[in-house]
């Protein structure tokens, strides 16, 4: 079972991955086009609103309640019953949906003075009018979700991993071709999240149609099984999204801070959103399906090996990921970033940031994955209770922490809420003896630290200054971090394999 699922995180991942990097790819020419100011500062609050309800609606609440109800119908029911499930589910979603749509984008104005309460009038009104563009996002991705829910659960990982390809190069070409052609050329960008979503869907629909699930909404079809993924969404909108409401919290601190701070913290975020991306998200999406058919039959031993295995995987990816991104913050910002509008000072600001999310990005990938060990068995509240204690210490810290480090306070305070959230769901897991680890977790948990201190020390020592980084062109700058991204990592897996880490380890049957 490991092996399968190691192959079908790898598929996920290996599509992520595609899309990530046309992300950063995007991220780029945004930077290099329109720098990192108060423009820029207006559109990312116009685009995190609708991607905050996306993963409310769509990867957070909806599917997270979605995708064990249906691998419950697909072990115990006939195809029938599946397809009136699909049926009933996504008219209602639907609806539901529309009217979101409706409310947003006659709400526009009143969304932006909430989310973004320190913006001046000019600031106000150039989001308002984006987020007017923007929001319809939220219908068009949500019903991707949807179709990405059904192909997850039936094994199919591949398309909806390649999916937000379609977003990146959407806002790519926008930027470059259609920028020009504008009074305000950043409006382009919000047209380009609108296209992005129609097409997402579009793609969707042949690979739906193949498995001979392709929606055909109607209202009285399974009322009993849309009623329990109702039962179980609305508390998990708001558990799954814990770290997303941390975001948009410290959107509304940083729209009282200096323009470009809430550029800094988007740019710093991108990038650890690439392996919670590439690998955290992709690992936690195949599991969920695995988990939920685990438990439809009972199979709690193998539940819990099932969760030892991903944990395994996530501390041997996560930890060397975020002492790299730490150490490397410079180098991978300048050589990204740091080009025409987007200045040395804006790439030293974003390295604040990012150096203060580092510390928190074991801890997203983990909540991912504790998640899954929650929801799979349609428990919602635990998760919800959780959530609240986070929400709370993170809107407390920002308080104690923007005062004395401003935007990268805000980023500190995400990653040690975070951090809170997922000791305590671990906790709660093994308390209900759902989650049993299997011995031997001390000597690899050390196989790990020395190893990532090993990689740390080597880069943090030997690595140029900044300052010389900054006076490189393109090619040095990537010549060099590609040097010191091969070189740690042999570092970090030459060392594991001297402490006795192999890779049947990693891969052996539980």
């Amino acid at each position: 079972m490991s092996r399968k699922l190691l192959k079908s995180t790898f598929t996920v991942g290996g599509m992520t991955t595609v899309s990530r990097v046309f992300g950063l790819i995007r991220d780029v020419v945004i930077a290099r086009l329109f720098g990192a100011g108060a423009e820029v500062d207006a559109f990312i609050v116009a685009f995190r609103i609708p991607n905050f309800l996306r993963r409310l609606f769509a990867e957070g609440g909806f599917s997270q309640a979605f995708v064990p109800v249906l691998a419950e119908y697909k072990e115990q029911r006939d195809e029938t019953a599946v397809k009136a499930l699909v049926d009933q589910t996504s008219a209602t979603l639907g609806l539901v949906l529309f009217l979101v749509t409706l409310v947003g984008v006659i709400a526009a104005p009143l969304l932006i003075m909430v989310f973004a309460s320190g913006f001046d009038e000019a600031k106000h009104v150039m989001a308002s009018d984006m987020l007017r563009i923007t929001f319809p996002y939220i219908l068009f991705i949500s019903l991707t979700a949807f179709a990405a829910s059904i192909l997850n659960t039936y094994k199919q990982f591949a398309i909806p991993a390649f999916t937000p390809v379609l977003l990146n190069l959407s806002l790519i070409g926008c930027a470059i071709w259609l920028a020009p052609m504008m009074d305000i050329p950043i409006t382009a960008l919000a047209w380009g999240v609108l296209i992005a979503g129609i097409a997402q869907l579009l793609f969707q629909f042949p690979f739906l149609f193949r498995l001979k699930l392709f929606p055909r909404p109607g209202f009285n079809k399974d009322k009993e099984g849309v009623t329990r993924i109702l039962k179980l969404m609305l508390p998990t909108l708001f558990a799954v999204s814990i770290v997303q409401i941390n975001l948009l919290v410290d959107t509304i601190f940083a729209s009282f801070l200096v323009d470009g701070s809430i550029s800094w913290l988007y740019y710093s975020d991108r990038m650890v959103e690439f392996p919670l991306g590439v690998f955290g998200i992709a690992l936690a999406t195949v599991l969920l399906p695995n988990l939920s058919s685990e438990h439809a039959k009972k199979a709690t031993g193998k539940f819990s090996d099932t969760l030892d295995w991903a944990l395994r995987w996530v501390f041997l990816i996560a930890i060397p990921a975020a002492v790299a991104l730490a150490v490397l913050a410079v180098p991978i910002l300048a050589t990204l970033f740091q080009y025409d509008e987007f200045t040395p000072y804006a790439t030293v600001m974003s390295g604040k940031s990012l150096l203060a999310y580092t510390l928190g990005l074991p801890a997203f990938i983990l909540i991912k994955i504790f998640a899954a060990g929650f929801f799979s068995r349609q428990d919602t509240k635990t998760p919800v209770k959780v959530g609240a204690i986070a929400m709370v210490a993170n809107i407390g810290l920002n308080f104690l922490l923007v005062g004395v480090f401003a935007h990268a306070g805000l980023a500190l305070a995400t990653s040690l809420s975070a951090c809170l959230q997922a000791l305590l769901l671990f906790l709660l897991l093994k308390k209900e003896a759902v989650y049993k680890p299997v011995s031997g977790w001390i000597k690899f948990f050390l196989q790990i630290v020395i190893a990532a201190a090993a990689m740390a020390f080597l880069i943090f020592y030997f690595i140029d200054a900044p300052d010389q980084w900054f006076a490189w062109g393109l090619i040095q700058r990537a010549w060099n971090l590609s040097l010191w991204i091969v070189a740690g990592l042999l570092c970090y897996f030459g060392v594991l394999w001297l402490t006795g880490l192999r890779w049947q380890n990693m891969t052996a049957q539980q």
